[in-house]
């Protein structure tokens, strides 16, 4: 269902799966035979607890959160399958619990993966439960019998905290992956500018400055090709990378509209969030706009899929408007570009610096840190 699109007027068989779902959620209590603006306001509610790009459209992204949604911890069998993989609220709920019982099982994604079977495994030792890797009706009622006599792990917040710290401040032998956007919606605005060449060349202008101070650097794509977002996530993944940083340039009907805004994974359904991802994205925020004259939009947790099954901590940078003519301008500028490259690396810096080392918001720069030898 990638083409799915359901606004108000929708009909038809998922569109009544879609509103019996909002219904069980308790955000729904009719049973329309389309989508009106009741149940619009109900999608909405639904992508706001959800960390979805809030619009009252069912694309492909809410029915799959809504798909999710349905489940609950024990209403099946847990198990590691073929793609896909097995996804929803129960398998985050599990997660949770492992974790809270001081089991490491990763972040909190909701999906079924080899390091949730791992921990189910872990835990049915354990528990005296036969080892078979499957969440079932004994290692679920077990896991629910020990919840509250076992936990003290350290929580994966902790984790990804202390995996942080213990690869020092230096950045040489760090692995960033580098993520410049530019799919079907990368049209070229009226100003001439496209959203695919300004984030790729701002990428190629981070990417030269983290080579020089030792970082290795992957780029999921080439001036080109065009790989989907599944792709770019795999290829993250499969680098073992430290950090990864998607760009994109945003448009909007309203050419008012305008200013830089950053993203990181969290859930509010789940109660997680990435405290690396959180860090760097008010790093990257707070850089920027000090050193442009770009407005201020904030930094925002979602639980898009680049954020959430991209394994490293991943922060989404909307680098401006190129509906607004302003914004466009500005990012049509090679300076304007290469302010932003140096503002991302003195952001990636700060990210690993320890507290007392840090320095005010907009002061250091790239020779400071040749200097300091930290990237050696």
């Amino acid at each position: 269902m990638e083409d799915l699109s359901l606004s108000k007027g929708s009909s038809g068989d998922v569109v009544t799966h879609v509103i019996n779902i909002l219904n069980r959620l308790g955000l729904l209590n009719s049973q329309p035979l389309e989508i009106t603006a009741e149940v619009v306001d109900a999608i909405r509610a639904f992508q706001q607890s959800r960390g979805l790009t809030v619009n009252g459209i069912v694309n492909s992204v809410t029915y799959r959160a809504l798909e999710e949604s349905r489940w609950k911890l024990g209403d099946r069998s847990l198990y590691l399958q073929a793609a896909p993989l097995m996804r929803g609220d129960d398998v985050a709920m599990l997660q949770s619990r492992f974790i809270d019982m001081g089991f490491d099982c990763g972040r909190v994604d909701g999906v079924f993966g080899p390091r949730t079977e791992s921990c189910v495994r872990e835990f049915q030792k354990s528990a005296g439960v036969a080892v078979d890797g499957r969440c079932g009706p004994a290692t679920i009622t077990a896991l629910i019998r020990l919840t509250h006599t076992i936990s003290g792990g350290a929580p994966s917040i902790l984790r990804e905290s202390a995996a942080r710290k213990n690869r020092g401040p230096a950045l040489a032998n760090k692995v960033i992956v580098l993520d410049p956007s530019g799919g079907a919606n990368s049209g070229i605005n009226s100003n001439g500018v496209q959203e695919s060449e300004i984030v790729y060349d701002v990428a190629q202008r981070l990417e030269g400055r983290l080579l020089a101070l030792g970082v290795s650097v992957f780029l999921t794509r080439g001036v080109g090709n065009r790989p989907t977002e599944s792709e770019r996530i795999v290829f993250s993944n499969e680098t073992g990378a430290d950090l990864m940083l998607s760009f994109h340039a945003d448009r909007y009907p309203n050419e008012s509209a305008h200013g830089v805004a950053t993203y990181f994974y969290g859930s509010q359904a789940h109660g997680v969030h990435s405290v690396v991802g959180e860090r760097f994205a008010s790093l990257v925020q707070r850089e920027i706009c000090a050193r442009t004259d770009l407005l201020n939009l904030r930094t925002h947790a979602k639980t898009w899929d680049l954020l959430r099954l991209t394994v490293a901590p991943t922060v989404r940078i909307d680098l401006g408007y190129l509906t607004n003519p302003g914004d466009a301008q500005r990012l049509g500028r090679p300076d304007f570009r290469d302010v932003i490259a140096e503002s991302l690396v003195i952001a990636i810096q700060r990210l690993y610096l320890a507290s007392e080392d840090d320095a005010k918001t907009g002061t250091l720069r790239i020779s400071d840190l040749r200097k300091a030898g930290i990237h050696r």
